[in-house]
């Protein structure tokens, strides 16, 4: 995919390094969204401003937004304030309203459930065809690349070149302290395919709570990540729809002068030559964990031949249990994380049960 660059899209983005979006999870009032608006718009990092109008809920009966009417409310954001505008859309009616209004937004979005279903994206992409407004995809909910991917390419396929991802995790089915999984590995591997493919980080949606968006936003602005959608509300205690994830205008602020933004330029002298020392050692290291998997699966190879002649299963589970154990703890010991090491040894052992049958 030949991608327009996210500094290109606006002149407002020109001397923009990291873009950062910020706005309400829903439009619910005319003064709050302008009371919002106006708040943030006083921050200089902050140029793009986002409010859902359509919700979509897992219930019904919740709140599920305000419709076409907040397009008027955002006509007025840009007026007041000179931000930039995103909507979230979901159909096709969605996208005939938004281009109806061109005066009130400038950004889409689709979210994370529309993103999982191919024939809804079809349908928006049909819908967008000869027009030239940029659209950032969300994840979807489950951790699948080419479901993500192939939302972007149909959307490129229908002559959209000013393209963006939005990485808001992924529905975790484990139990774990954030709302949604971050998988960090999913958006790296995205970024690797398509270097030059925009990835916005929306640390709200993966913390669940406003305690952890400082941790996520830091880590994904560490993996040089192209920009941070925070959601923020004038009074998140009042909000219709996740309060425990918005931040206020001043929390907002605030956060983003704590953040640490990196630089994906290494500068060259001292600091350039004791990165690639690292580098080297960690190649090093890489290889021989490489070996050392390919001496096991050898092994592994000679056990399954042994299981086979003896009629025996290639799964035992007292031995897997005593793996899992003593692994665990003696990688635990190491200071390695316990999840990594979990997860690790289950990827190892469904090969080693690939190999044996």
């Amino acid at each position: 995919m030949k991608l327009t660059p996210i500094n290109k899209w606006h002149s407002q983005l020109s001397d923009t390094k990291k873009v950062i979006i910020a706005g309400p999870c829903s439009a619910e009032t005319k003064t709050q969204v302008l009371e919002t608006a106006k708040k943030i718009a006083e921050i200089e990092q902050v140029k793009i401003f986002r409010a859902g109008i359509w919700k979509p809920r897992t219930r019904p009966n919740n709140f599920e937004g305000v419709g076409k009417e907040g397009l008027k409310w955002l006509k007025e954001v840009k007026k007041e304030t000179n931000l930039l505008t995103a909507v979230e859309v979901a159909t096709p009616e969605h996208v005939e309203q938004c281009l109806l209004h061109t005066e009130s937004v400038d950004i889409l979005w689709i979210g994370a459930r529309t993103t999982a279903n191919p024939f809804s994206v079809q349908e928006l992409a049909e819908a967008l065809k000869g027009v030239d407004i940029p659209v950032l995809v969300k994840n979807p909910l489950n951790p699948d690349l080419s479901l993500w991917i192939g939302a972007l390419e149909r959307f490129y396929k229908s002559g959209i070149h000013k393209l963006g991802a939005i990485h808001r995790g992924f529905y975790p089915f484990e139990k774990v302290k954030f709302r949604n999984i971050p998988k960090w590995e999913i958006p790296i591997e995205l970024k690797s395919l398509y270097p030059t493919l925009p990835i916005i980080n929306d640390p709200s949606h993966i913390s669940g709570l406003t305690s952890y968006i400082e941790e996520i936003a830091q880590k994904a602005l560490a993996i040089n990540m192209d920009g941070l959608m925070i959601e923020t509300h004038c009074n998140p205690k009042e909000a219709l729809s996740d309060a425990k994830q918005q931040l206020t205008p001043i929390e907002l602020g605030n956060l983003i002068q704590k953040l640490k933004f990196t630089d994906e330029i290494v500068k060259t002298g001292e600091i350039s030559d004791r990165l690639e020392q690292y580098r080297e050692q960690i190649d090093s290291l890489d290889f021989q964990i490489l070996e050392l998997l390919a001496k096991r699966m050898d092994i592994i190879g000679d056990v399954g031949m042994f299981k086979k002649e003896n009629n025996i299963s290639a799964f035992q589970l007292t031995r897997w249990k005593n793996i899992m154990r003593s692994r665990k703890d003696f990688g635990m010991n190491l200071g390695l994380n316990e999840l990594f090491i979990k997860n690790l040894l289950q990827f190892i052992h469904k090969e080693s049960i690939l190999k044996q049958t």
